[in-house]
């Protein structure tokens, strides 16, 4: 029996990826998308660190298919951040990976084509492209980090960074978070479970060594100092939402039981909306309402928005998907989401102010 008999054993190839130093040197950075990463990042760490008053709100499409209409979104989005600008920071929610519980479309990186063709190395450079373009207009952007490797790839165009409910829990996502460039935020675990979220957040603070890629695509060991922007992110759990005034207070009182920052974002959608889009207004008027009824840990919301309302299956001629619509989890509309944002921020205007120093 040879090495061959017993390696790869359920591999069918090994195909060739671009290194993430070649695929910067043909998507570089330009000096508006560095300081919108730069501005961006600055601007969240200030607001965890009760340096800027303001919420912050992590929106956009459940997951970019049409980067067409993903750019049309930026820009009205980016028109909408300047108005509110003085209350509310708005990034852009780009997210690339799709994670699956059984099976289902992986996202815009694993098969940019939707057609099984599965092009990584094609879809890994038109995500950096995407990004490059949202962040030249001026608008920080936020994703999910699933795949380990892909920060090499993009991760100096991202703003601010989620780790999802199923890998909240992982020890490699805790050990890739240590090292993230950016402000992170974790979820609770599908089940509802908060604990994971705070175990994550303490592992992610302090230094990892782990294996990964460098710039030129060499395995190498990655050693990390530790991320101390780690916060929770309220999604609901098994149906039921946390976002209320008695979840966000027992929240509370496990971030200070582990001596961490009361920071927390409310996710207005997944469970917190029962996975119904028309309700992420709901839950976002309760969120300003409880910060201005007093709450002070607040930070944050998330909302799943699209140009237009609800979802759509993958259609086998894709000349058939609506311009604008998710593919993946229904989005309120562009119409709601100005009016939510803008509601927001007329509550908040005067009652952030107060917050700083808390």
């Amino acid at each position: 029996m040879t090495t061959l008999d017993l390696e790869n054993v359920n591999v069918s190839a090994f195909d060739a990826m671009p290194t993430p130093e070649e695929l910067h040197a043909r998507l570089p950075l330009s000096l508006k998308a560095t300081r919108t990463v730069t501005h961006g990042r600055d601007a969240l760490r200030k607001i965890l660190d009760r340096k800027d008053h303001r919420l912050f709100a992590v929106v956009g499409p459940c997951s970019i298919h049409d980067p067409v209409a993903g750019l049309d979104y930026a820009r009205r989005l980016h028109d909408l951040a300047r108005e509110v600008s003085d209350t509310i920071l708005l990034v852009m929610r780009v997210y690339f990976e799709k994670p699956r519980t059984t099976v289902g479309w992986k996202g815009y990186i694993n098969d940019p084509f939707m057609d099984d063709s599965f092009r990584v190395d094609i879809g890994m450079e038109k995500a950096r492209d995407f990004l490059l373009q949202v962040n030249e207009l001026g608008l920080p952007t936020g994703t999910e980090a699933l795949d380990p490797i892909s920060p090499q790839y993009y991760g100096d165009l991202i703003s601010w960074t989620a780790i999802g409910a199923r890998t909240t829990e992982s020890q490699t996502h805790r050990e890739m978070s240590s090292g993230l460039s950016t402000p992170v935020g974790f979820k609770n675990g599908t089940s509802g479970d908060l604990g994971v979220a705070v175990n994550a957040i303490l592992s992610a603070s302090k230094p990892h060594s782990f294996l990964g890629i460098n710039g030129q695509g060499r395995v190498t060991i990655v050693r990390t100092s530790g991320n101390r922007h780690g916060h929770v992110v309220l999604r609901g759990g098994d149906a039921r939402p946390n976002y209320d005034t008695v979840s966000v207070s027992i929240a509370e009182q496990a971030l200070t039981k582990a001596k961490l920052p009361a920071n927390i974002v409310v996710d207005c959608s997944h469970a917190n909306s029962s996975k119904k889009p028309e309700l992420q207004p709901l839950v976002m008027a309760d969120v300003v309402n409880q910060i201005r009824l007093g709450n002070k840990s607040l930070v944050g919301v998330m909302i799943e928005s699209n140009i237009e309302a609800g979802n759509q299956p993958i259609p086998e001629d894709l000349s058939q998907l609506k311009y604008g619509c998710s593919v993946t989890d229904g989005c309120i509309d562009w119409a709601t989401t100005e009016k939510m944002i803008r509601d927001a921020a007329i509550l908040l205007r005067d009652v952030l102010p107060e917050r700083t120093g808390r």
